[in-house]
């Protein structure tokens, strides 16, 4: 536990200190809400699903807009072609069409979903982005921890040899001894050139998310280590059904193909157009003229076999549709949190007895072959075996982390809970 203890202080005096570095290097330093709010704000994908959507807004206005109307002139009895100045009689006026009451704004309430439809892509779009930063951030986080434990790893490695020489020197043990010491810090070496490269790329893939260039510059500020939540499976599945993107997007769908059919039904009822015309017969006067047309639904049978039937349709494949959804996200909290349970358990049992005890362990085994009590091997075996358990802790703090984003994501918002130090 003391160990524990000691990497969670580390990590805090590591979360102090990089600030004071980037700000002396002139490197922005970035948390997880900085990378968050740069990656929706840049990301190429958003940007052009927020243009689609305001596109979406445009066609509102568009499908409540009256049609335009138009301008009428009649030329009648003309002694010849084109003889318009004796022209025994004339129309000029202008006329305007309407439809039937209702149908304008049924129009418009349509766009209107199919606008909150675009919206909740976006939404969607935000969601799997965010859960993309916070794995490349807690990614990075891990690559450097692993990067100090290798670190650690050469140091230990480079103090056998050390001591393994002086044993040498000594006649306390063979050459072979000596050897097999810089075989191990050749090896700790390769780990290290790995564990480096890894984080570069890491890095490189986080600047990636925010639209940034891969190689820039890029210092975070952050810990593995997170608060306990307490999670209740069943509400966070019905969070999920409530807030998921799908589920509202479904939800509009299932309101627009509505109105669709209510449009299609409202068919049956009569446009018209309204005129007013300046008349004027040669010789006798001039006067105004109304007129008054609208359509008649003579051919009643079309809307129910074409427009009608379609949004029935669409309505019933929408709730099989609606099913199947609600069915993959209780699947997704379901993975999520079982992952989140299991990760939890597992720090817990590192933090309570693994850690410890490899520490314990190398640390016995440490002044045993200082005693020449024990030989290399055993030794080295014993520094694996903590170096190892430390970074398999840093793999279980961020596995932890990846399931709290992944359920996050399912639910389709953040988390909020009790929490616990």
């Amino acid at each position: 536990m003391n160990t524990a203890k000691n990497l969670i202080l580390l990590g805090l005096a590591v979360s102090l200190v990089l600030p004071l570095q980037a700000q002396e290097s002139g490197t922005q330093v970035l948390s997880l809400d900085d990378c968050i709010l740069t990656a929706i704000q840049h990301n190429p994908l958003i940007l052009g699903s927020i243009q689609q959507h305001q596109a979406s807004l445009a066609r509102i206005s568009q499908a409540k807009a009256f049609d335009q109307p138009s301008l009428n002139w009649d030329s009648d009895l003309q002694d010849r072609l084109f003889d318009f100045k004796n022209a025994g009689e004339w129309y000029f006026g202008i006329s305007q069409p309407f439809e039937f009451p209702g149908k304008k704004s049924i129009k418009g309430k349509i766009a209107g979903k199919e606008s909150e439809e675009i919206l909740q892509d976006i939404n969607l779009l935000k969601l799997d982005i965010t859960f993309q930063v916070k794995q490349a951030f807690y990614g990075l986080l891990l690559a450097q921890e692993k990067l100090k434990y290798v670190q650690q790893d050469l140091d230990l490695s480079q103090d056998f040899l050390n001591k393994a020489q002086v044993k040498f020197e000594a006649g306390d043990v063979a050459q072979v001894e000596v050897l097999r010491a810089q075989v191990e810090v050749s090896k700790a070496q390769n780990e290290l050139r790995r564990a480096a490269s890894d984080e570069r790329l890491t890095r490189a893939y986080l600047n990636y998310l925010m639209a940034r260039r891969k190689y820039e510059p890029l210092q975070i500020v952050g810990e593995l280590r997170s608060k306990t939540i307490e999670l209740d499976l069943v509400e966070l599945k019905n969070r999920a059904q409530s807030f998921r993107p799908e589920m509202k997007k479904i939800n509009f769908a299932l309101e627009r193909e509505g109105l669709q059919r209510k449009s299609a039904q409202m068919s049956y009822l009569p446009d018209f157009e309204l005129g007013v015309n300046r008349h004027k017969v040669a010789g006798e006067g001039q006067w105004w003229d109304f007129t008054l047309s609208f359509s008649i639904p003579l051919y009643f049978w079309q809307p129910s076999r074409g427009a009608i039937a379609e949004a029935q349709a669409n309505i019933s494949a929408l709730y099989k549709e609606a099913e199947h959804i609600e069915n993959t996200i209780s699947l997704e909290v379901e993975d999520a949190y079982l992952n989140a349970v299991a990760s939890t358990n597992q720090i817990k049992l590192f933090e309570e007895e693994i850690l410890t005890q490899a520490e314990e362990v190398y640390n016995m085994f440490l002044f045993s072959y200082q005693e020449g009590e024990i030989g290399g091997i055993e030794l080295i075996a014993a520094r694996r075996t903590l170096i190892e358990s430390r970074t398999t802790y840093a793999d279980a703090l961020f596995n932890h982390r990846a399931a709290l984003a992944a359920l996050e994501k399912s639910i389709g918002q953040p988390l909020e809970g009790v929490y616990h130090d």
